[in-house]
């Protein structure tokens, strides 16, 4: 099978839309909401390889079956933290690629010099999401009250979840 991973390039643009709008028309697990326009289309692949990111693909077979990026969380002051975000292309879920990118994401942070990893806004009912990222060491550190507008469920609750990238230093 031979999976690699590799920085994005704006040429990756419709592979990339391949995995992210059928995942976003779902509504259910990303703040953005389903594309309706080509000007979506245009903002959320801008969004995806801006500049302020290191967005990267997983390759299986010479396909892209994942995408990620990794940020800074905040600004200045707070830009020793990352931020990321994932999606797998929904005919790979369940194989193992969010494992592997979460592995490597956090990596892949570490040797950018980030001292530990933060996800803002992890959707509650995304269940595998969260089982997957406690599984990978992080903590969840806060629940926002009905932050997320969940398009059956109504407004659900979102984590903060963290993991340290220091050596020896406890999640939370």
């Amino acid at each position: 099978m031979n999976p690699f991973f590799r920085r994005a390039t704006d040429a990756d643009a419709s592979a990339l839309w391949t995995i992210i709008e059928p995942i976003l028309s779902k509504g259910d697990t990303w703040v953005f909401a389903p594309p309706q326009t080509a000007e979506d289309r245009s903002n959320i692949l801008a969004y995806w390889l801006a500049a302020d990111k290191w967005t990267y693909v997983y390759l299986v077979q010479n396909q892209i079956v994942g995408i990620f990026f990794i940020k800074a969380n905040q600004p200045d002051l707070g830009n020793h933290i990352a931020n990321a975000g994932y999606m797998t292309h929904p005919d790979w879920r369940g194989q193992g690629i969010g494992y592997q990118m979460g592995l490597f994401s956090l990596a892949e942070a570490r040797r950018l010099g980030f001292e530990g990893m933060q996800y803002n806004m992890v959707v509650k009912t995304n269940e595998n999401a969260v089982r997957l990222w406690q599984r990978l060491g992080f903590s969840i550190v806060g629940t926002l009250p009905k932050v997320f507008r969940h398009p059956s469920l109504g407004r659900v609750d979102a984590y903060v979840m963290f993991q340290s990238l220091l050596r020896n230093e406890p999640n939370a």
